[in-house]
């Protein structure tokens, strides 16, 4: 779920300083992969800041690289319920990519926001000396669903505060998946 992001600079900095009031420098990266950096938001002390991250951790029970939580699980299962407790993170991006078999071909499509407004991806933060993250996902909308099984946890701009601050077991509200209305999906 959610191998792929796509990242455009200028939006995205302009939506952050207009939303949080921060200078927000992204890296452009319309295929952005996991084990890649990338420019994420964190709150430590109150005080919004970029912290630039790698895309998955490994741990050492794992054979591969883990680059999402399920939101379901997230604050039961050991290998996020601390991170989940206290690293949470955003992610702004320009959209994200799933691919879809059909007639054992792949189809690549881009999900973006229907308003041409950044995403603010829901993550959770590992090592701040080497800075390492995962998104979360959910369980999709009807629109994205055809697409695929899983999509990425969605922060509205109004739930910064709440997403930054409240405690884990709040956080579910915050879970689910924003309406198909706001999405727009089209082939890559």
């Amino acid at each position: 779920m959610c191998g792929r992001l796509n990242i455009i600079d200028d939006p995205i900095a302009q939506f952050i300083n207009d939303v949080l009031g921060i200078e927000f420098n992204t890296q452009t990266n319309p295929d952005l992969r996991p084990s890649q950096d990338i420019a994420a938001i964190i709150r430590p002390s109150g005080q919004f800041q970029q912290l630039n991250a790698t895309w998955g951790i490994q741990p050492e029970w794992s054979n591969r690289l883990l680059i999402n939580a399920q939101a379901e699980t997230v604050n039961t299962k050991p290998t996020f319920k601390a991170a989940f407790g206290h690293s949470r993170c955003l992610l702004p991006c320009s959209g994200w990519y799933e691919w879809k078999t059909e007639h054992n071909q792949k189809t690549k499509y881009a999900f973006t926001h229907a308003n041409e407004q950044p995403f603010l991806m829901a993550g959770i933060l590992y090592d701040l000396a080497a800075p390492k993250l995962v998104t979360l996902t959910t369980s999709p909308n009807e629109k994205c669903g055809e697409i695929h099984k899983r999509m990425p946890v969605l922060i509205q701009p109004e739930h910064i505060d709440y997403w930054f601050n409240a405690q884990p077991h709040e956080l579910e509200p915050l879970m689910n998946a924003i309406s198909g209305d706001s999405i727009l999906i089209q082939r890559a």
